[in-house]
């Protein structure tokens, strides 16, 4: 069983390796300069890789970089054998990461948090107390009224 800090660095490789040979090993058109490797994760015994990517386009761009890097998965795979220098060449697995969509659905609930802040902030601009500005008794009030403290 590996330590911690060796699949921390073989995972920080393959994403490198995987990078690289992706921006200038490989001519898939598929896989131009819309894809990019966010993350990648090896198992405690260095046998799979998950590779993390996002794609910057619509969902047809998507699907055709997800092909194009399940074709690919050869390539990178004797790459980052070579790189790597490992007596066993980890799979890869692609994933497509969850992220900008996540990020988006985050800023849609803050963008409706504010849009509900301002509402209430201006409901509330023209508004007065329902009894005193201060509801709380001092005791200076106290001794006005005739009781002692």
């Amino acid at each position: 069983m590996a330590d911690n800090a060796r699949a921390k660095k073989l995972a920080d490789l393959i994403r490198e390796v995987v990078a690289e040979k992706l921006q200038r090993g490989i001519k898939d058109p598929r896989l131009g300069t819309h894809v990019t490797i966010t993350d990648t994760r090896v198992t405690g015994d260095l046998r799979e890789a998950t590779v993390f990517y996002t794609v910057y386009g619509d969902d047809e761009e998507r699907a055709s970089a997800a092909a194009g890097l399940e074709s690919a998965k050869g390539i990178l795979r004797s790459a980052v054998g070579a790189a790597a220098g490992t007596k066993f060449t980890p799979t890869l697995t692609f994933v497509a990461d969850a992220l900008p969509e996540t990020a988006k659905t985050i800023e849609d609930l803050l963008d409706k948090a504010r849009a509900s802040d301002a509402a209430v902030r201006e409901a509330s601009s023209g508004a007065k107390y329902a009894g005193e500005a201060d509801p709380y008794k001092k005791p200076e009030d106290e001794d006005e009224e005739g009781t002692t403290a």
